[in-house]
Formats: C-alpha cells, sequence, structure tokens
C-alpha cells in the first residue's frame, strides 16, 4: 500500500531510525502457587514483578482475538476456580493503565484479595478447584527487517508488522518503561518532536481493542499526522 500524500514536515528524518522488532517468551513456572485464596493472597505479596507482569499484560497476547471477558489471569482463576465471583469481578475491573509502577500495581490487585477476604473470612482457606501457578517468562527480542526513518516509512512498515511485533513495542514494553509508555509513543516524541500524537497513541485502550484493532488505530491516528502534522517540537534543529 503507497503511503498517504506528505508535506516535508512529515518526511522530515527521524533523529534515530525505529527498528522494529518482535520478541518470544518463554514461560516458567515460579515458587510461587496457591491453592486457596489466603495462600494467593501470600503469593502475590512475595512474588516477582515480571509474575505481576505476566498474568495482567502478557494475558493480552495470549488472548489478543478476544474483546471481552477477563482481562487477567488473576480475576480468572478466582472468578472459575474459586468460585467468587465478586473477586473476580473486581479484580477483572483493574485497569493497569492507571498504574505507572508494577508495585503500585501489584498494591491494588492485594488490596483488592485482603479485602475481599476481611469481608468473607470463611473463604480464605477453602481449597480452588485448580492450583494457581505464579508464572513468569524470559524474553528473547528478534529483530525484523522493518525500519523506519520518518513518519511515512513507520506507517508503511505498521501496517506490515506481525501482531507479535506489536505486542512487543506496545505491551511488552511497558515493563522495560515502568508502564509509563510504549515504544512506538517514545520515539514519536523523542524522535521527531510528535508529542501530541504519542500522547494519543499511548491512550489507546488495549482492553476494549485487539492487537490487530491496536494497530489500526495507530495508523489512523497517524495517518493524520501525514495530513496535516501538529504543531511539534524541534528536532535536529528544525522546524516541523
Amino acid at each position: 500500500m503507497n503511503s498517504l500524500p506528505a508535506d516535508h514536515a512529515a518526511r522530515q528524518p527521524a533523529r534515530e531510525p525505529f527498528h522494529f522488532s518482535s520478541s518470544a517468551n518463554l514461560l516458567q513456572i515460579g515458587k510461587e502457587k496457591a491453592a486457596t485464596l489466603g495462600e494467593f493472597l501470600e503469593a502475590l505479596r512475595r512474588c516477582p514483578d515480571g509474575s505481576i507482569f505476566q498474568h495482567t499484560f502478557r494475558t493480552l497476547e495470549e488472548h489478543h482475538f478476544i474483546r471481552q471477558g477477563f482481562s487477567n489471569d488473576f480475576a480468572h482463576w478466582a472468578y472459575n476456580d474459586c468460585g467468587e465471583i465478586g473477586l473476580g469481578e473486581k479484580l477483572s475491573a483493574i485497569d493497569v493503565r492507571e498504574f505507572t509502577s508494577i508495585a503500585d500495581l501489584r498494591g491494588r490487585i492485594t488490596a483488592t484479595v485482603e479485602q475481599h477476604l476481611q469481608r468473607n473470612k470463611d473463604v480464605a482457606g477453602r481449597p480452588a478447584r485448580k492450583a494457581f501457578y505464579f508464572g513468569t517468562s524470559d524474553t528473547v527480542v528478534l529483530p525484523t527487517a522493518e525500519v523506519a526513518h520518518n513518519l511515512p516509512e513507520f506507517v508503511d512498515a505498521l501496517r506490515r508488522i506481525a501482531i507479535h511485533s506489536i505486542h512487543h513495542h506496545f505491551i511488552e514494553a511497558r515493563l522495560r518503561l515502568r508502564l509509563q509508555s510504549n515504544d512506538f509513543s517514545l520515539w514519536l516524541e523523542a524522535g521527531l518532536g510528535l508529542s501530541a500524537y504519542a500522547a494519543r497513541v499511548n491512550q489507546i485502550d488495549i482492553y476494549t481493542s485487539t492487537l490487530e484493532g491496536v494497530r489500526q488505530k495507530i495508523v489512523s491516528i497517524l495517518e493524520g499526522a501525514l495530513r496535516k502534522p501538529l504543531a511539534a517540537t524541534p528536532v535536529n534543529g528544525a522546524t516541523q
């Protein structure tokens, strides 16, 4: 597909080219497991940060084609294996976009379980149908042949790359960046000075969109930049 017509500003070279990568995750079962909600609460407090990320953000890649349902593995287990419908719904309602650190996200999840057990003291020791095993992943980054030197090339590459590359740069990156942003937004802002568009990309709802939907929304936002770029900060000494 040909690039949209773009003026000189849109074609201005970025400070650094964007190299698209993908990643493969090798799931590992950790030391923590829970056969009851009481054990689950204790495991939540001591499991590594990677486990919290694994069972929230990485769940999105495993079920990227699902638009509705539980937003994380914790909610699914509480609802289906513990029979605690209310707790499952509360855990599912936690919006990870509100958090800028794994510690804060862990705190919200832990507090939600604590409050439920305080109000329902008889369920803490009740055995679940299946135990919950806390996992984490070792990530292997895989380079691709796609490289973008300016905005039109970036949009064209976004249309071609695999879903796993979208997940790597848009979701997986949030663990590296302490949940504050994603690789695409960082490049748009730092490389091209498109702060407003970077913010709009970062605000895309990862829960109500499939990963293919995320791709289409990013492309749509940046097509607007190609048609009529917003005022941007100077890059390489030039004003966009």
